[in-house]
């Protein structure tokens, strides 16, 4: 960031931001900036503030004091249109795209260009959209399809695509790999490298520590709201990260894996659905943590659904402990809980509290008569939420204002408590800092040890081979591979869920 004897100044500059919410001070004096061809990564546990003072910076929250300059000079942002005018965008872990309209819609909407008496020039908009399409890789798609059409890799980059043509030189991605599989995280990086080549400066947010180290020029930690330091990646371990986030030493990741019991408490019979599933045949013993690895689009999820009982057209039988299972209440009631990778659709109810998100799988067992004891419920918000280090200020404010991590937290939290024999976690970690990672895989020996049974879908591949008694591998809806622990490797799980050893 140099010419000469001289510092460059930088492209961002945000010194001593702070942000009061009632009750919480959410941010106190940060200082963070980042210079033109550079990506800067922006680290912290979920809670520590990292989506407050990039929202300060998108214009959506005033800052209580503090200062913000570009190129030098000082500005005060007076909303996410000024932002955007100023030449910053910010993409969220959840998307911002329209499923029903085109590719072209989202790119341009409220700024179509329109012919005489007002109609859309289409064939124009098409025209620039292929520009920015071209720019981030998917020239194989037409502006006129559907947001609905297209992947969630495919989503990503209409989002990227769209921040480009802001024209803008600031580009913040929070947690933008977490929904991809490796494949598409890497074409995504690849983009980000393209983006500092050209000039822009890149905010990255991100829990995969491995990427920053692959694609970050420099670190910036956040812990409790407050600005703990930045460092260079090149002379910076990942160890050293993880304690810059956390505060301590982190050092076993994965704890120590006891062997499972003899006695089977799952099987999985013939299940086939129509165009999703073809003959999974499988056991699980009690406390065994089973492992499905697959590419995205590989039946992996819809596995799980199965498991759950959520298809009615469903071939095949899925037992836990003698009972099968043929519906979501059945599965409950016979002891299968499952924690969704889709919190927000289907694992909470965001206009309720993380208080009532909490207890709403267990008002069945709690009620007397139909009547609730609230020191019951108390208890059982209480435990939850020290347990996981669910950070909340008032277990009373709705699950919808906590951290993507934090409303992850609450998922599992949520069927932990009706001490299921079997557990189906579909990416449990997505979107939670490395030592939430830690006590949310401590959980999981725990109940292990305990008999319990864990059913754990991921893209996350250290966390599969860390964790798994055996990997079972996934392909076009068929089960292509069995490994056991020790014969588990990177390379045999991709090799396998690519496709390999299928025959034609």
């Amino acid at each position: 960031m140099k010419e000469g004897n001289e510092v460059s100044v930088p492209l961002l500059e945000m010194k001593g931001i702070t942000k009061e919410f009632p009750g919480v001070k959410a941010l106190d004096e940060v200082s963070i900036h980042v210079h033109q061809h550079e990506i800067l990564a922006l680290l912290g546990e979920n809670g520590a503030g990292k989506s407050t003072l990039m929202k300060v910076l998108a214009g959506v929250h005033q800052p209580s004091s503090g200062e913000i300059y570009i190129n030098g000079s000082p500005v005060t942002i007076d909303g996410p249109k000024h932002s955007q005018n100023l030449g910053i965008s910010i993409i969220y872990q959840e998307f911002n795209l329209i499923p029903y309209m085109s590719i072209a819609e989202n790119i341009f909407i409220g700024r179509e260009h329109r012919k005489v008496k007002g109609i859309l020039d289409m064939k124009q908009l098409a025209k620039e959209t292929k520009v920015w399409l071209d720019q981030v890789g998917l020239n194989h798609l037409k502006p006129e399809t559907n947001i609905e059409e297209l992947s969630v890799a495919e989503q990503q980059l209409v989002e990227i695509a769209k921040a480009l043509s802001f024209q803008s030189k600031i580009i913040i991605m929070d947690e933008p790999t977490a929904a991809l599989n490796d494949e598409d995280a890497n074409k995504l990086l690849n983009i980000m490298n393209n983006l500092r080549t050209q000039g822009m400066g890149v905010i990255f947010i991100t829990h995969r520590l491995e990427e920053v180290k692959e694609v970050a020029d420099r670190i910036s930690v956040l812990r409790d709201g407050k600005y703990i330091g930045s460092k260079l990646v090149k002379d910076t371990s990942q160890h050293e990260m993880v304690t810059m986030m956390v505060g301590r030493e982190l050092r076993d990741l994965f704890p120590s894996k006891a062997s499972p019991e003899q006695d089977v408490s799952m099987v999985v019979e013939g299940v086939s659905v129509h165009n999703l599933l073809r003959n999974i045949n499988f056991q699980v013993k009690k406390g065994e943590i089973l492992g499905i690895a697959g590419l995205m689009g590989s039946g992996r999820t819809e596995l799980s659904r199965a498991l759950f009982g959520l298809y009615e057209n469903m071939n095949g039988t899925v037992k836990v402990n003698g009972k099968r299972v043929t519906s979501p209440k059945s599965a409950i009631d016979s002891g299968i809980a499952l924690v969704t990778d889709d919190r927000k659709q289907e694992g909470l109810v965001l206009g309720l509290s993380v208080y009532e998100n909490l207890l709403l799988p267990v008002y069945r067992r709690i009620s007397k008569f139909g009547i609730l004891r609230k020191s019951k419920k108390d208890a059982i918000v209480e435990r939850w939420i020290k347990n996981l280090r669910i950070k909340v200020h008032d277990a009373n404010v709705e699950v919808r204002t906590l951290s993507g991590g934090n409303q992850q937290k609450v998922v599992l939290g949520k069927w932990l408590q009706m001490e299921p024999d079997v557990l189906i976690l579909n990416e449990p970690t997505r979107g939670i800092d490395v030592g939430a990672k830690a006590e949310i895989y401590q959980i999981m020996k725990k109940l292990t040890d305990e008999g319990i049974s864990i059913i754990m879908i991921s893209s996350d591949m250290p966390e599969l081979l860390g964790l798994s008694h055996r990997v079972l591998v996934m392909h076009g809806g068929e089960i292509t591979a069995e490994l056991s622990q020790e014969e588990a490797t990177q390379e045999k799980i991709f090799y396998y869920a690519s496709g390999g050893g299928v025959s034609a």
